[in-house]
């Protein structure tokens, strides 16, 4: 299968969790599929916001396979396949291209500080020389604050430039509209996904592709109606109620915020579960988030979810 250029709200969705700490995975495919009913145009599942960083590889796997085997598009899903060692990130993404996924995600190796760009450039050129496919396309993934190692644009530039034809975007989850705007200037033919909706029409007035946001787990629906009438005359007032929704959401640790609100909207307590060092929010938190999403005049009504 053809790799994907992907466009629109892509949701980095949950990973539910059972009694036992264990990836529910048929919670997991039904949690996607809703996703996609609700409008989300693709999934970056195994982010940050899906914890995948808890998750083992065979654990990423088995959990990718099931979804596609569930009858889920492969080329919808950009599964997260970075890892520190240079061969389990081969090993993810050798997988996601085997199973027909329109792309993968890929952090910069994250344990040594500092590395050189030269080192990041060598890093990623093996994972792409060693998978060995035209059917590979591959999204960097800028998250500084989390990983301690960033993707400079000079590293974009050189992998552009030995790559075009499979590196082929990048999601900023810097949170520094400044390093966007100036990719976004730089790298016109880039496919740039900022993380914040709270930023998402001034990114695609300058040319961005959408939109890779926690809270579309939440939100997927009024997202997608911004990033598919950003040219109306409405843009502008489309852009406040979703901008409103993450700042909501910013005020509250996002991963936990999401689950505990999916947890609601969809009646499934499972799904507010969280795998250690990650704890849930208080029920006192829980209740504060949706009030204030109540009061905020936010009612998010579920399609059926089966």
């Amino acid at each position: 299968m053809a790799k994907a250029a992907f466009a629109g709200v892509l949701v980095p969705a949950i990973t539910p969790f059972d009694a036992r700490l264990e990836p529910d995975s048929r919670l997991f495919l039904k949690t996607c599929r809703w996703l996609l009913a609700q409008g989300a145009n693709g999934l970056a599942v195994f982010g940050t916001t899906s914890e995948a960083n808890s998750l083992s590889l065979g654990e990423r796997m088995e959990l990718l396979e099931g979804l596609v085997e569930g009858g889920i598009d492969p080329s919808l899903l950009l599964p997260g396949t970075g890892q520190s060692a240079l061969p389990d990130a081969v090993e993810l993404t050798r997988h996601a291209v085997t199973l027909g996924c329109g792309g993968v995600l890929m952090l910069p190796p994250f344990y040594y500080k500092p590395v050189t760009e030269e080192g990041l450039f060598a890093f990623y050129s093996e994972v792409i020389e060693r998978v060995g496919s035209s059917d590979l396309g591959l999204w960097l993934y800028h998250i500084p604050q989390m990983t301690g190692v960033g993707i400079p644009h000079g590293l974009i530039e050189r992998l552009v430039k030995r790559y075009p034809d499979t590196v082929l975007g990048i999601k900023d989850s810097s949170g520094d509209w400044a390093n966007t705007e100036a990719m976004l200037t730089r790298f016109p033919e880039f496919r740039i996904f900022p993380s914040s909706e709270g930023v998402l029409l001034k990114a695609l007035r300058l040319g961005a592709a959408g939109c890779i946001t926690a809270s579309g787990n939440i939100n997927a629906a009024a997202i997608r109606g911004l990033i598919d009438n950003w040219q109306s005359p409405e843009a502008n007032e489309l852009q406040k109620p979703v901008a409103e929704v993450r700042n909501i959401f910013s005020g509250y640790p996002l991963i936990p915020a999401a689950k505990a609100v999916l947890s609601t909207i969809l009646a499934e307590p499972g799904l507010a579960t969280l795998r250690p060092p990650l704890t849930p929010l208080t029920e006192a938190q829980t209740a504060e988030l949706l009030a204030k999403l109540k009061d905020a005049g936010h009612a998010f009504a579920p399609a059926e979810f089966r």
